[in-house]
């Protein structure tokens, strides 16, 4: 029997699996794929997501594999520069495709211990008051104390379970493939910089070997999403919309998506949870999805390892859909408002040419970033401190930096006065006394998702809030503190 069985192999999938092993928890990993896709559909992490493999020891390996671009804002396409002063130490887009991100945290996954099994597809569930039963295609029947569904946009778990997917249905398609083109690159350049005067979704991106990244919009909505659309359609819709199709032969993968804007009415069944696309789905304007499901898994492994090893507070596995489900509700309205942005009609440009000339307000330009970027997220913890519910950046310690304190997922209180204390609590929360942290406030306690749970100088107010986050304290547990 499994603590915990995680269906989706994708980053959703991957990245929880990674967060949950760091605690012990035993998990099995449910890929019906048998083999990784290199099917190119994210191509880049946002600063919030690096921050996240910062916090966790891995970036590096990631940024042997990316490139840093300048971080710019291109809410609905308009381009503009990025104002001095963003709250982070991460001010870049990092550009990664997904399958080497899906690779390298799969192989974090397993370096954790977790067992990922391809080429098994989840055909039903049951489950009670103690366990969940997942069947498998091939009548294989495995047990755990929780399931997660990462499954995706057309999600079996959501499905299953019979949570409602309310939202808007597609109304526009696009075709998105790699192949070969025998067009020369200037002549590419040359008519992308004019086509993309009008229209966003169009563009062909060099992948090496002489294949291209083929973006272009499909003539109607598709009844059948899951029918691959053929190399004629790609030729048909690059001469409608380009006036030449590039001369696109040799097609590698072709596939068409959607811009349907779905959220899930909840997160949670008794023992199943939804993360990722499986609990929303929005167009890919401003490449959030793969971020949001990133985001997903990181606030909720630490809540569901702790539920299972008994020391949580009733409600902390509910406040990841408290949490989380408003962020993606933010995420789905500012795709749609881009959406809408992008519209040819009259009114749309109109509104376009407006918010472009808002944005040459500094304060305007941070604000839209920071909703791409997910640096806004501020989770509602009640009164306190204007911290509080904040993730903190990653600031600057006597000895190297915070985010390096962090590698193991527990709590931290960082400690510039040296007067506090976690006695019955060391088992799950760091103590790093400080006191040149570059840090405003006396001490600061953080969840292990880097979020400000309590903020102050006060004994017995820190005391009061542990628990909201760490449970009980432990019998006869003592407290140590790390002088930096």
């Amino acid at each position: 029997m499994f603590d915990v069985i995680i269906t989706g192999g994708g980053p959703t999938g991957m990245m929880l699996a990674c967060e949950l092993r760091l605690h012990g928890v035993h998990v099995v990993v449910l890929e019906k794929d048998a083999e990784p896709s290199d099917f190119l559909r994210g191509t880049g992490l946002h600063v919030r997501s690096i921050e996240i493999l910062d916090q966790r020891g891995i970036l590096e390996r990631f940024l042997a594999h990316g490139q840093k671009y300048p971080l710019r804002s291109h809410f609905a396409g308009i381009d503009k520069a990025v104002p001095a002063g963003l709250d982070t130490a991460h001010p870049y887009i990092l550009g990664i495709p997904q399958p080497i991100t899906d690779r390298l945290l799969a192989e974090r996954a397993q370096e954790l211990g977790a067992d990922i099994r391809r080429d098994c597809e989840l055909a039903g569930l049951e489950q009670d008051d103690r366990e969940v039963t997942a069947e498998l295609a091939d009548g294989t029947r495995l047990r755990a104390r929780y399931l997660v569904g990462c499954d995706g946009g057309r999600s079996t778990i959501r499905e299953l379970l019979g949570v409602e997917f309310a939202g808007e249905p597609s109304t526009t398609d696009a075709l998105l493939g790699e192949m070969a083109v025998t067009a020369a690159p200037d002549t590419i350049t040359t008519v992308m910089t004019e086509v993309r005067k009008t229209e966003h979704r169009f563009g062909l991106m060099p992948l090496g070997d002489g294949l291209y990244r083929v973006l272009v919009p499909a003539a109607e909505v598709a009844a059948d999403r899951s029918v691959p659309p053929t190399l004629d359609d790609f030729a048909r819709q690059l001469r409608a919309v380009a006036g030449t199709d590039f001369g696109v032969h040799s097609p590698r993968r072709l596939s068409r998506f959607g811009d349907a804007t779905r959220l899930a009415e909840r997160y949670r069944s008794g023992r199943v949870l939804l993360a990722g696309d499986a609990a929303h789905i929005h167009p890919p304007l401003g490449g959030q999805g793969l971020n949001l499901g990133i985001q997903d898994a990181f606030n909720l492994g630490w809540k569901l390892a702790a539920t299972l090893a008994g020391r949580a507070a009733a409600d902390l596995l509910d406040s990841y859909q408290t949490e989380r489900r408003p962020v993606a509700a933010g995420v789905l309205a500012n795709t749609r408002a881009q959406s809408e942005l992008l519209s040819d009609e009259p009114g749309p440009r109109a509104v376009r040419g407006l918010l472009s000339e808002l944005m040459d307000f500094p304060e305007v330009t941070r604000y839209l970033l920071a909703k791409i970027t997910a640096l806004d997220i501020r989770y509602d913890f009640g009164e306190g401190h204007e911290l509080l519910g904040q993730r903190l950046r990653d600031i600057e310690l006597t000895e190297g930096r915070l985010y390096r304190l962090t590698h193991r997922g527990r709590g931290l209180l960082l400690d510039r006065t040296g007067n506090l204390s976690v006695t019955g609590w060391a088992d799950r929360i760091d103590h790093v006394v400080d006191p040149g942290a570059d840090l405003d406030v006396p001490a600061v306690l953080l969840r292990p998702d880097g979020h400000v749970a309590w903020a102050g100088d006060e004994q017995q107010e820190l005391l009061d809030r542990i628990p909201r986050w760490f449970g009980a304290a432990a019998r006869h547990a003592g407290a140590t503190a790390v002088a930096r």
